[in-house]
């Protein structure tokens, strides 16, 4: 838990991130509810949305644990595989007519919702990574998308793989969940209408979420890979100065200024700003 806590804090300073990443894990038993966690029904007296338990891990720093009674949204409890998908969900009926232009259609989208085998697991609990007294399935980090890039840059560095998301506009808690457990890669996500009403999250905001075992080779890439502050200093002038390695690539395939001569790089540790 000392090695996530610090990983936390190396990801939020290297990406400048307003908030510290944080954990989930999936809950099969009651039993597994870590001690302190926060039970909505019961602590507050209402139900939340899953969105509503995120922004408050992630702003307030609570540790949440979310079960079918506590949840508000039908859309996790679905995913989860809290709940036997109605009928009525998987004929499309709470997409169409508002957001697709047939049932068929609705039912082809809810046919293929990322969802868990029901009944495997019973909740779901989400803390800080800095603060949780679990070992978590995934890590979320929501951030923009100079910081995506550079998450991105660092989780192929260690294997040059690019990763594959599946893109909804829909239930965003379930999309940045369910499919990186079920691949145990890390996945891109949008944040979904509902977070961004009820969960508060701005219009620049993107969710990147990395199972457990990848978290070494993020923070190994986050450190090695990747050049340049956040905020990006920038700068537009024509026939800029390339890195060495962009520059030797141009050389090769023939590539020349406008005026007929060679191109020269530095590397990227030399280059000026104005560069």
């Amino acid at each position: 838990m000392k090695n996530l806590r610090s990983y936390a804090e190396q990801i939020q300073r290297q990406l400048a991130l307003q908030s510290l990443p944080f954990a989930v894990k999936l809950i099969e038993k009651r039993e597994d509810i870590p001690e302190g966690a926060k039970r909505p029904k019961r602590d507050f007296g209402v139900c939340l949305a899953q969105c509503q338990a995120f922004m408050f891990v992630e702003r307030c720093g609570m540790s949440i644990a979310m079960l079918k009674e506590d949840m508000w949204c039908p859309e996790p409890v679905i995913g989860y595989g809290l709940e036997e998908p109605p009928k009525y969900f998987l004929e499309g009926r709470n997409r169409y007519p508002d957001d697709v232009e047939t049932l068929e259609t609705g039912a082809n989208w809810a046919q293929a919702f990322p969802r868990f085998e029901v009944g495997k697991y019973v909740g779901i609990v989400s803390a800080p990574l800095t603060t949780a007294n679990f070992e978590p399935d995934l890590i979320i980090i929501y951030c923009n998308s100079v910081q995506l890039t550079r998450l991105l840059l660092g989780i192929a560095y260690k294997d040059g793989q690019d990763i594959t998301s599946r893109l909804s506009g829909h239930a965003g808690c379930v999309y940045a969940v369910v499919p990186p457990m079920q691949t145990g890669e890390c996945c891109v996500s949008v944040p979904c209408m509902g977070i961004r009403r009820y969960g508060g999250y701005q219009d620049d905001k993107m969710i990147f979420t990395v199972p457990r075992q990848k978290l070494e080779n993020l923070i190994l890439g986050l450190k090695q890979s990747g050049t340049g502050e956040i905020p990006v200093k920038t700068w537009t002038r024509a026939e800029y100065t390339l890195g060495d390695s962009y520059a030797e690539l141009a050389r090769l395939m023939g590539m020349k200024k406008a005026d007929g001569s060679e191109i020269v790089g530095k590397p990227f540790g030399e280059r000026l700003p104005w560069e």
